[in-house]
Protein backbone atom coordinates (compact mmCIF):
# COMPACT_ATOMS: atom_id res chain seq x y z
CA UNK A 1 0.00 0.00 0.00
CA UNK A 2 1.00 3.41 -0.56
CA UNK A 3 1.20 6.36 1.92
CA UNK A 4 1.46 5.75 5.64
CA UNK A 5 -0.08 2.51 7.10
CA UNK A 6 -1.19 2.35 10.65
CA UNK A 7 -2.54 -0.59 12.81
CA UNK A 8 -5.90 -0.17 14.04
CA UNK A 9 -7.24 -2.60 16.91
CA UNK A 10 -9.86 0.08 18.93
CA UNK A 11 -7.33 -0.01 22.30
CA UNK A 12 -5.81 4.02 23.24
CA UNK A 13 -2.74 3.07 22.34
CA UNK A 14 -3.93 2.83 18.64
CA UNK A 15 -6.00 5.50 18.46
CA UNK A 16 -2.95 7.64 19.34
CA UNK A 17 -1.03 6.06 16.59
CA UNK A 18 -4.06 6.91 14.27
CA UNK A 19 -3.64 10.39 15.74
CA UNK A 20 -0.04 10.98 15.03
CA UNK A 21 -0.16 8.93 11.38
CA UNK A 22 -2.88 11.30 10.34
CA UNK A 23 -1.03 14.29 11.70
CA UNK A 24 2.15 12.73 10.05
CA UNK A 25 -0.22 12.59 6.62
CA UNK A 26 -0.89 15.91 6.49
CA UNK A 27 2.66 16.91 6.92
CA UNK A 28 3.93 14.67 4.24
CA UNK A 29 0.69 15.19 2.11
CA UNK A 30 0.45 11.21 1.82
CA UNK A 31 -2.32 9.22 2.84
CA UNK A 32 -2.94 7.08 5.53
CA UNK A 33 -4.65 3.74 5.41
CA UNK A 34 -5.99 2.79 8.92
CA UNK A 35 -5.73 -1.41 8.60
CA UNK A 36 -7.54 -3.75 10.90
CA UNK A 37 -6.63 -7.22 10.64
CA UNK A 38 -9.09 -9.79 11.55
CA UNK A 39 -9.22 -13.92 12.05
CA UNK A 40 -11.91 -16.06 11.91
CA UNK A 41 -13.88 -17.40 15.03
CA UNK A 42 -12.78 -20.19 16.71
CA UNK A 43 -15.26 -22.89 16.39
CA UNK A 44 -15.57 -25.06 19.72
CA UNK A 45 -14.61 -28.77 19.22
CA UNK A 46 -17.97 -30.55 17.75
CA UNK A 47 -16.84 -34.11 18.60
CA UNK A 48 -19.05 -35.03 21.07
CA UNK A 49 -22.38 -33.58 19.34
CA UNK A 50 -22.70 -36.74 17.28
CA UNK A 51 -23.92 -36.52 13.98
CA UNK A 52 -25.60 -32.94 14.11
CA UNK A 53 -21.92 -31.06 14.81
CA UNK A 54 -21.86 -29.76 11.54
CA UNK A 55 -25.32 -28.50 11.27
CA UNK A 56 -24.89 -26.43 15.15
CA UNK A 57 -22.64 -23.61 13.07
CA UNK A 58 -23.10 -21.76 10.04
CA UNK A 59 -19.54 -21.42 9.38
CA UNK A 60 -19.82 -19.14 6.22
CA UNK A 61 -21.99 -16.76 8.09
CA UNK A 62 -19.96 -16.89 11.05
CA UNK A 63 -17.00 -15.69 8.85
CA UNK A 64 -19.34 -13.15 7.65
CA UNK A 65 -20.37 -11.46 10.70
CA UNK A 66 -16.41 -11.25 11.55
CA UNK A 67 -15.29 -9.44 8.50
CA UNK A 68 -18.44 -6.92 8.80
CA UNK A 69 -17.75 -6.41 12.70
CA UNK A 70 -14.28 -5.41 11.42
CA UNK A 71 -14.99 -3.39 8.74
CA UNK A 72 -17.66 -1.51 11.02
CA UNK A 73 -14.98 -1.22 13.95
CA UNK A 74 -11.98 0.42 11.45
CA UNK A 75 -14.13 2.44 10.05
CA UNK A 76 -16.17 3.56 13.32
CA UNK A 77 -12.43 4.49 14.64
CA UNK A 78 -11.52 6.65 11.92
CA UNK A 79 -14.14 8.75 12.00
CA UNK A 80 -13.98 8.97 15.86
CA UNK A 81 -10.64 9.77 15.42
CA UNK A 82 -9.85 11.77 11.89
CA UNK A 83 -13.01 13.55 11.95
CA UNK A 84 -15.12 14.17 9.14
CA UNK A 85 -12.50 16.71 7.73
CA UNK A 86 -8.90 15.39 8.46
CA UNK A 87 -6.79 17.38 5.80
CA UNK A 88 -5.80 14.28 4.31
CA UNK A 89 -7.22 11.24 2.66
CA UNK A 90 -7.76 8.32 5.36
CA UNK A 91 -8.62 4.94 4.09
CA UNK A 92 -10.08 2.53 6.44
CA UNK A 93 -9.96 -0.88 5.55
CA UNK A 94 -10.14 -4.77 7.53
CA UNK A 95 -8.03 -7.68 6.23
CA UNK A 96 -8.25 -11.33 7.01
CA UNK A 97 -5.01 -12.42 8.62
CA UNK A 98 -2.53 -11.99 11.89
CA UNK A 99 -2.09 -8.46 12.69
CA UNK A 100 1.66 -8.65 12.81
CA UNK A 101 1.49 -10.48 8.82
CA UNK A 102 -1.70 -8.16 8.02
CA UNK A 103 0.68 -5.11 8.56
CA UNK A 104 3.98 -6.47 7.40
CA UNK A 105 2.53 -7.05 3.90
CA UNK A 106 0.08 -3.96 4.05
CA UNK A 107 3.47 -1.98 4.33
CA UNK A 108 4.69 -3.22 1.32
CA UNK A 109 5.43 -0.20 -1.03
CA UNK A 110 4.62 2.44 2.00
CA UNK A 111 6.33 5.25 3.52
CA UNK A 112 6.20 4.69 7.07
CA UNK A 113 4.26 1.78 9.04
CA UNK A 114 3.26 3.11 12.61
CA UNK A 115 1.36 0.96 14.95
CA UNK A 116 1.01 1.75 18.99
CA UNK A 117 3.46 0.20 21.32
CA UNK A 118 0.44 -1.80 23.20
CA UNK A 119 -3.24 -2.83 22.11
CA UNK A 120 -5.85 -4.87 23.56
CA UNK A 121 -3.49 -8.01 24.49
CA UNK A 122 -2.76 -9.03 28.08
CA UNK A 123 0.52 -7.68 29.60
CA UNK A 124 -0.44 -3.88 30.33
CA UNK A 125 3.00 -2.99 31.83
CA UNK A 126 5.08 -4.23 28.87
CA UNK A 127 6.75 -1.81 26.78
CA UNK A 128 6.00 -3.49 23.86
CA UNK A 129 3.65 -5.73 21.72
CA UNK A 130 3.88 -8.77 20.17
CA UNK A 131 2.56 -7.38 16.92
CA UNK A 132 4.71 -3.85 17.50
CA UNK A 133 7.73 -6.10 17.89
CA UNK A 134 7.09 -8.01 15.06
CA UNK A 135 6.31 -5.10 12.93
CA UNK A 136 9.50 -3.77 13.67
CA UNK A 137 11.61 -6.26 12.71
CA UNK A 138 10.11 -7.37 9.67
CA UNK A 139 8.39 -4.19 7.94
CA UNK A 140 9.49 -3.71 4.74
CA UNK A 141 9.97 0.30 5.67
CA UNK A 142 10.51 2.33 8.49
CA UNK A 143 8.40 1.49 11.48
CA UNK A 144 7.11 4.04 14.42
CA UNK A 145 6.16 2.45 17.69
CA UNK A 146 3.76 5.60 19.07
CA UNK A 147 3.96 5.22 22.63
CA UNK A 148 1.63 7.55 24.57
CA UNK A 149 3.30 9.12 27.73
CA UNK A 150 1.31 9.17 30.93
CA UNK A 151 2.08 12.29 32.95
CA UNK A 152 2.62 11.44 36.37
CA UNK A 153 0.65 13.42 39.19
Amino acid sequence: MEGIVVGVDDSESSREALRWAVEEGRLRKTPVVAVHAWQPPLLPPTADLGPMAPQMYDVPGLITEAEKASRELVERVVREVAGDDPGVEVRAVEIEGSAASVLIEAAEGAELVVVGSRGLGGFRGLLLGSVGRHVAEHAPCPVVIHRVRKDED
